[in-house]
Protein backbone atom coordinates (compact mmCIF):
# COMPACT_ATOMS: atom_id res chain seq x y z
CA UNK A 1 0.00 0.00 0.00
CA UNK A 2 1.38 3.47 -1.02
CA UNK A 3 1.11 6.57 1.50
CA UNK A 4 0.04 9.96 0.78
CA UNK A 5 0.35 12.70 3.54
CA UNK A 6 -1.79 15.93 3.29
CA UNK A 7 -1.19 19.30 4.81
CA UNK A 8 -3.70 22.17 4.85
CA UNK A 9 -1.46 25.20 5.12
CA UNK A 10 -2.64 29.04 5.01
CA UNK A 11 0.43 31.68 5.20
CA UNK A 12 3.03 28.61 6.88
CA UNK A 13 5.61 30.09 5.19
CA UNK A 14 7.93 30.00 8.32
CA UNK A 15 7.03 25.99 9.12
CA UNK A 16 6.49 24.50 5.40
CA UNK A 17 9.83 23.29 4.35
CA UNK A 18 10.83 21.40 7.11
CA UNK A 19 6.99 19.87 7.68
CA UNK A 20 6.97 18.74 4.47
CA UNK A 21 10.55 17.63 3.69
CA UNK A 22 10.37 15.57 6.70
CA UNK A 23 7.05 14.20 5.72
CA UNK A 24 8.43 13.04 2.36
CA UNK A 25 10.91 10.56 4.36
CA UNK A 26 7.48 8.76 5.69
CA UNK A 27 5.29 8.57 2.31
CA UNK A 28 5.27 8.15 -1.29
CA UNK A 29 3.31 11.51 -2.01
CA UNK A 30 2.71 15.14 0.23
CA UNK A 31 0.62 17.01 -1.07
CA UNK A 32 0.51 20.53 0.79
CA UNK A 33 -3.38 22.42 0.20
CA UNK A 34 -2.66 26.00 0.03
CA UNK A 35 -5.88 27.54 1.19
CA UNK A 36 -5.18 31.18 -0.04
CA UNK A 37 -2.42 31.68 1.57
CA UNK A 38 -0.87 35.23 0.69
CA UNK A 39 2.59 34.63 1.14
CA UNK A 40 4.97 31.85 0.14
CA UNK A 41 3.40 29.14 1.52
CA UNK A 42 3.30 26.88 -1.72
CA UNK A 43 6.44 28.04 -3.29
CA UNK A 44 8.50 26.50 -0.38
CA UNK A 45 6.29 23.69 -0.24
CA UNK A 46 7.06 22.74 -4.02
CA UNK A 47 10.67 23.30 -3.47
CA UNK A 48 10.60 20.84 -0.31
CA UNK A 49 9.33 18.23 -3.05
CA UNK A 50 5.83 18.90 -2.14
CA UNK A 51 2.99 18.93 -4.77
CA UNK A 52 0.87 21.63 -4.49
CA UNK A 53 -3.08 22.36 -4.56
CA UNK A 54 -4.00 25.86 -4.62
CA UNK A 55 -7.37 26.53 -3.85
CA UNK A 56 -7.04 30.17 -4.94
CA UNK A 57 -9.00 31.79 -2.08
CA UNK A 58 -9.55 30.69 1.50
CA UNK A 59 -11.79 28.10 2.33
CA UNK A 60 -11.25 26.74 5.53
CA UNK A 61 -9.81 23.89 7.01
CA UNK A 62 -12.61 21.07 5.75
CA UNK A 63 -12.66 22.49 2.20
CA UNK A 64 -8.76 22.20 2.36
CA UNK A 65 -8.34 18.17 3.65
CA UNK A 66 -11.05 17.60 1.37
CA UNK A 67 -9.28 18.76 -1.90
CA UNK A 68 -6.33 16.99 -0.43
CA UNK A 69 -8.86 14.08 -0.10
CA UNK A 70 -9.37 14.12 -3.72
CA UNK A 71 -6.08 14.78 -5.40
CA UNK A 72 -4.60 11.71 -2.71
CA UNK A 73 -2.33 8.34 -5.06
CA UNK A 74 -1.88 6.68 -1.63
CA UNK A 75 -4.22 4.18 -0.42
CA UNK A 76 -3.34 5.47 2.73
CA UNK A 77 -3.82 8.78 4.06
CA UNK A 78 -2.14 10.66 6.89
CA UNK A 79 -3.20 14.26 7.78
CA UNK A 80 -1.17 16.54 9.26
CA UNK A 81 -0.87 20.41 10.82
CA UNK A 82 1.45 23.11 8.66
CA UNK A 83 1.96 24.73 11.88
CA UNK A 84 4.85 22.26 13.52
CA UNK A 85 2.59 21.10 15.77
CA UNK A 86 3.08 17.80 14.93
CA UNK A 87 6.33 15.34 14.39
CA UNK A 88 6.24 13.79 11.03
CA UNK A 89 8.65 11.01 12.44
CA UNK A 90 5.47 9.56 14.06
CA UNK A 91 3.56 9.16 10.23
CA UNK A 92 4.13 5.92 10.37
CA UNK A 93 3.26 4.92 13.90
CA UNK A 94 -0.33 6.67 12.61
CA UNK A 95 -0.13 4.64 9.76
CA UNK A 96 0.87 1.37 11.28
CA UNK A 97 -2.66 0.08 12.30
CA UNK A 98 -3.94 0.28 8.78
CA UNK A 99 -1.12 -0.97 7.09
CA UNK A 100 -1.61 -4.18 9.28
CA UNK A 101 -5.52 -4.40 8.83
CA UNK A 102 -6.46 -3.49 12.04
CA UNK A 103 -8.53 0.11 11.80
CA UNK A 104 -9.65 2.37 9.08
CA UNK A 105 -9.03 5.37 10.84
CA UNK A 106 -6.15 5.88 13.28
CA UNK A 107 -6.09 9.11 15.55
CA UNK A 108 -3.02 10.70 17.03
CA UNK A 109 -4.05 11.62 20.38
CA UNK A 110 -2.72 14.34 22.43
CA UNK A 111 -2.67 13.56 26.63
CA UNK A 112 -4.85 15.85 27.08
CA UNK A 113 -7.11 18.62 25.02
CA UNK A 114 -5.84 22.06 23.90
CA UNK A 115 -9.36 23.57 24.78
CA UNK A 116 -11.92 23.60 27.42
CA UNK A 117 -14.24 23.05 24.07
CA UNK A 118 -12.29 20.45 23.16
CA UNK A 119 -12.89 18.30 25.62
CA UNK A 120 -16.64 18.83 25.44
CA UNK A 121 -16.96 17.81 22.05
CA UNK A 122 -14.33 15.17 23.56
CA UNK A 123 -17.51 14.05 25.41
CA UNK A 124 -20.11 14.66 22.99
CA UNK A 125 -18.10 11.87 20.55
CA UNK A 126 -17.97 9.78 23.63
CA UNK A 127 -21.52 9.38 23.44
CA UNK A 128 -21.12 6.86 20.60
CA UNK A 129 -17.53 6.07 19.55
CA UNK A 130 -14.86 5.98 22.70
CA UNK A 131 -11.98 8.05 21.91
CA UNK A 132 -9.97 10.43 23.98
CA UNK A 133 -9.13 12.80 21.22
CA UNK A 134 -11.27 13.89 19.00
CA UNK A 135 -10.07 16.94 17.74
CA UNK A 136 -6.34 16.31 16.78
CA UNK A 137 -5.43 17.33 13.57
CA UNK A 138 -3.05 14.42 13.12
CA UNK A 139 -4.83 10.98 11.91
CA UNK A 140 -4.44 8.03 9.37
CA UNK A 141 -7.11 6.58 7.32
CA UNK A 142 -8.22 4.78 4.38
CA UNK A 143 -8.70 6.70 1.33
CA UNK A 144 -11.84 4.72 0.49
CA UNK A 145 -12.85 5.94 3.74
CA UNK A 146 -11.53 9.61 3.18
CA UNK A 147 -13.75 9.81 -0.16
CA UNK A 148 -16.60 8.70 1.65
CA UNK A 149 -16.42 11.49 4.22
CA UNK A 150 -19.04 14.81 4.35
CA UNK A 151 -17.41 16.79 6.26
CA UNK A 152 -19.62 19.56 7.03
CA UNK A 153 -19.85 22.04 10.16
CA UNK A 154 -17.69 24.56 11.09
CA UNK A 155 -14.49 22.33 11.66
CA UNK A 156 -13.49 18.52 12.24
CA UNK A 157 -13.66 18.29 15.63
CA UNK A 158 -15.83 15.21 16.74
CA UNK A 159 -17.84 15.09 13.46
CA UNK A 160 -14.62 13.22 11.64
CA UNK A 161 -14.79 10.58 14.08
CA UNK A 162 -18.55 10.43 14.15
CA UNK A 163 -19.08 10.03 10.36
CA UNK A 164 -16.29 7.43 10.23
CA UNK A 165 -17.77 5.40 12.80
CA UNK A 166 -21.33 5.75 10.98
CA UNK A 167 -19.87 4.34 7.56
CA UNK A 168 -18.30 1.16 9.89
CA UNK A 169 -14.93 2.46 9.95
CA UNK A 170 -12.65 1.06 13.20
CA UNK A 171 -11.24 3.48 15.26
CA UNK A 172 -8.75 3.58 17.27
CA UNK A 173 -6.14 6.23 19.14
CA UNK A 174 -2.58 6.40 19.25
CA UNK A 175 -0.55 8.34 21.16
CA UNK A 176 1.78 10.75 19.70
CA UNK A 177 4.20 13.81 20.27
CA UNK A 178 3.03 17.25 20.32
CA UNK A 179 5.58 19.71 20.07
CA UNK A 180 4.69 23.10 21.66
CA UNK A 181 4.21 25.93 19.34
CA UNK A 182 2.94 30.24 20.21
CA UNK A 183 -0.30 29.36 18.62
CA UNK A 184 -3.39 30.63 20.61
CA UNK A 185 -4.50 28.26 23.30
CA UNK A 186 -8.15 30.19 24.34
CA UNK A 187 -11.35 28.73 23.37
CA UNK A 188 -11.92 28.35 19.35
CA UNK A 189 -15.10 30.69 19.21
CA UNK A 190 -15.75 27.95 15.57
CA UNK A 191 -16.78 25.20 18.60
CA UNK A 192 -19.75 27.02 19.82
CA UNK A 193 -21.53 26.30 16.33
CA UNK A 194 -19.80 22.95 15.79
CA UNK A 195 -20.92 22.12 19.90
CA UNK A 196 -24.24 22.67 17.76
CA UNK A 197 -23.60 20.87 14.34
CA UNK A 198 -22.21 17.56 16.53
CA UNK A 199 -25.07 17.48 18.86
CA UNK A 200 -27.61 18.05 15.84
CA UNK A 201 -26.46 14.93 13.76
CA UNK A 202 -25.90 12.94 16.81
CA UNK A 203 -29.48 13.36 17.10
CA UNK A 204 -30.69 12.64 13.46
CA UNK A 205 -28.65 9.68 13.43
CA UNK A 206 -30.27 8.52 16.64
CA UNK A 207 -33.47 8.73 14.85
CA UNK A 208 -32.32 7.40 11.90
CA UNK A 209 -32.09 10.35 9.39
CA UNK A 210 -29.59 10.03 7.27
CA UNK A 211 -26.84 13.29 5.84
Amino acid sequence: MTLTVVIPARNEEKTIYKIAKAARQHADEVIVVDDGSVDATAQIAREAGAKIVINGEKRGYIEAIKAGFRQAEGDIIVTIDADGEHNPENIPLVAKPIYDGKADLVLGTRDKAARISESLMNWLTNLKVKISDSCTGFRALSKCLALELNLKGRCTCGIFVLEAYYYGARVIGVPVEIIPTDKPRAIAWRHIGQTFYVLGWLLRKRRGQIG
